[in-house]
């Protein structure tokens, strides 16, 4: 009995912490050690779980238009949480929009990446986004 328990119990473990780590895969999908930014033009911007996401593009050094996307690490509530809200975020990056974006490159060589940071053209930053690593800057007001 206590056998059958215990192997339940470890079947139940594993379903939860495979999906999980599966999930997490940023340091595998992405190389933080080469962060790098590029002025682009936003063509597309979905605030969605897990992970919201942003379309752009670049011009590369030949003049050509790649098309690039990136996944913001924050998920919505996140977000939301820092004052970012769907309406507010979809506002600031409305296609046609131009921003300074640093982002983690793909590993795999594709012009996908992992958003460290959003500039927009007034030189501001844009859904409160840090580097990694870098502490985030203390909240202000009451309750914060």
């Amino acid at each position: 009995m206590q056998t059958k328990i215990l192997l339940s119990l470890s079947s139940a473990l594993l379903a939860v912490a495979v999906p999980l780590a599966a999930h997490h895969g940023t340091a595998v999908s992405y190389d933080q050690s080469k962060s790098f930014s590029v002025k682009a033009t936003v063509t597309e911007f979905r605030y969605a779980n897990p992970h919201p996401q942003i379309y752009f593009d670049v011009k590369d050094e030949k003049g050509n238009v790649v098309h690039w996307s990136g996944e913001i690490a924050p998920n919505a509530a996140q977000l939301q949480q820092e004052g970012w809200g769907k309406k507010r975020s979809e506002a600031a990056l409305a296609p046609g929009t131009e921003v300074t974006i640093t982002l983690a490159p793909s590993r795999a060589g594709t012009p996908v990446g992992l958003i460290n940071k959003i500039v927009g053209p007034a030189g501001e930053s844009l859904l409160g986004l840090t580097p990694l690593g870098a502490p985030a800057p203390a909240a202000e007001g009451p309750g914060r």
